[in-house]
């Protein structure tokens, strides 16, 4: 019929290029959206390669390796370290000209990385004490498995008494004693870790309760113990400790140099801790305390069920990071003559003439940094991990 109106065909819609979306898209809204960003990004892909391959080159191609022969040989042969790890047993074949890393001498002087001067013999309390701690951790800290409250009791409780007993010895199955004095490695950076962390967050939680309290005594007491301790920094605290107490003791009393240590350490990481915490309370509403106030709950119940809970959720990346900071500042217990994991690496790389070489040194720091950057870098995932599970029920 004429002058019949047609229906409209509907056309398929129609995506943009690819040019302009996905990879491709990005890289040249970003990286080459101009001549200057194309110069920019191809100088950073040099740079970025020269980098990378140079650490390649180091620690991979012209490493040294120890041969399943005994043999000198370098290049990938990663297999061979463990293997035979005990091939080469000084830094002479280290140091031929043009070598990179040296990683028989991590073979080599691993049992010293982990234990220590630890007797060779008494080194399976270490490694007990290591187990219970790694499932006691796994058990807590994995949210599946059941038994929180157990785990939680056991490892603040029950182990510190089992892991004193196996590292020092004596006790009523009569183990040899150790004295601290031979502890070394990882073993002292975990303990001055763990023990550090675990005495710092009551002190940081009643420091942060002090400073906010009505009572002017405990108020002003607070105040003046975090201002102190965080206007000196912790080599300070520690030397304090080492050198100092002791004059301050009764004739004949002594106390651990480790235990000093560790003292210095809480007190140090208390006083950071607790402004960590003195944040998170006031975040909390006003009016959950008065809430709290209106049912009837006293002190500590507000502050135990009410407020400190909803404190602590908050300041998770803070009190993450506090640890994460005291991990690493345990290399400073080397100025109190306790060698932790770096300070034990630097002391064979630089005390052991049957390892000198240009690039001992160099690859014993590379292991060390490796073990902090791992141990770090989980305890950063783990804590992400729990930041969103807490948060499950928020609305963003």
């Amino acid at each position: 019929m004429a002058g019949a109106m047609t229906t409209p065909v509907a056309r398929p819609e129609i995506g943009p290029p690819r040019s302009s979306v996905g990879v491709i898209g990005w890289a040249r809204a970003n990286l080459f959206s101009s001549v200057t960003n194309t110069v920019l990004t191809f100088l950073g892909l040099w740079l970025t390669f020269k980098i990378l391959w140079g650490v390649i080159d180091w620690a991979f191609v012209t490493a040294m390796w120890n041969g399943p022969d005994g043999r000198y040989i370098s290049g990938f042969h990663i297999w061979q370290l463990f293997t035979e790890p005990w091939a080469i047993r000084s830094g002479a074949p280290c140091r031929a000209e043009g070598t990179g890393a040296c990683w028989p001498f991590i073979a080599n002087k691993f049992p010293q990385f982990i234990y220590g001067r630890y007797p060779v013999d008494q080194r399976w309390r270490v490694d007990v004490a290591l187990v219970l701690l790694v499932v006691g951790l796994v058990v807590l800290m994995v949210p599946r498995i059941p038994g929180k409250v157990w785990s939680a009791a056991f490892l603040f409780l029950v182990f510190p008494v089992i892991a004193f007993w196996l590292l020092s010895g004596g006790g009523l199955l009569g183990l040899p004693v150790v004295k601290t004095e031979v502890w070394g490695g990882l073993l002292v950076t975990l303990v001055v870790a763990l023990v550090g962390l675990t005495g710092a967050f009551p002190v940081g939680v009643l420091l942060a309760l002090g400073r906010r309290s009505k009572m002017p005594l405990f108020r002003w007491a607070s105040v003046g113990f975090i201002e102190l301790v965080r206007g000196v920094p912790l080599i300070t605290i520690l030397f304090m400790s080492s050198v100092m107490l002791p004059l301050f003791l009764p004739s004949g009393v002594t106390l651990d140099k480790l235990l000093r240590a560790l003292i210095g350490v809480m007190m140090f990481q208390g006083a950071y801790m607790a402004e960590t915490i003195r944040g998170g309370l006031q975040a909390v509403p006003r009016g959950q305390s008065e809430a709290a106030d209106a049912l009837g709950l006293s002190y500590p119940q507000k502050i135990g069920l009410i407020v400190l809970p909803q404190a602590l959720k908050l300041v998770i990346p803070g009190i993450v990071n506090s640890f994460v900071g005291l991990f690493k500042d345990t290399s400073l217990v080397l100025i109190i003559s306790l060698f932790d994991l770096l300070g034990i690496v630097q002391l064979n790389a630089n005390a052991d003439p049957a390892w000198s070489s240009p690039t001992t040194n160099m690859t014993g720091y590379v292991f060390a940094a490796s073990v902090f950057w791992i141990c770090c870098y989980g305890i950063s995932r783990y804590s992400q991990m729990i930041e969103r599970r807490l948060a499950a029920g928020e609305t963003r």
